[in-house]
């Protein structure tokens, strides 16, 4: 199985070429009603999820053990409910979708957070 930070980079990718693939759609149908799902794809997904990546490659401590995978559970989850509940919000659907991928982005983030305190950044020395 590949390790923890090829997880998060391969997420990253899929999340990247996807809003670009939005982002295309948008331009050549001059609609830009859903950008708000579409920079939330970029920034929650590409950004957010490959700097995490970059962080276990960095800190191969961190990225031992099962709360690493946790983390990339929430995180992935996050985003792939969070953009599309935003789009669906936009068009007059529930917020129930959105708030259900904000909640666990948040609780990826509050991982994440713990992780940083706990391992610091970098290789042991």
């Amino acid at each position: 199985m590949r390790d923890i930070a090829f997880i998060f980079f391969l997420a990253a990718v899929v999340c990247v070429t996807s809003g670009m693939g939005c982002g295309i759609q948008m331009a050549i149908s001059e609609d830009h009603l859903l950008a708000p799902a579409h920079a939330h794809l970029n920034l929650v997904g590409w950004t957010t999820l490959a700097l995490f990546g970059l962080y276990y490659r960095l800190t191969p401590a961190a990225a031992q053990g099962i709360l690493p995978r946790v983390h990339a559970g929430l995180a992935i989850l996050g985003v792939a409910f969070m953009t599309p509940g935003i789009a669906m919000v936009i068009v007059g659907g529930s917020p129930a979708l959105a708030s259900a991928g904000a909640i666990l982005t948040l609780a990826s983030m509050l991982l994440f957070l713990v992780t940083v305190a706990r391992y610091g950044l970098g290789a042991a020395a």
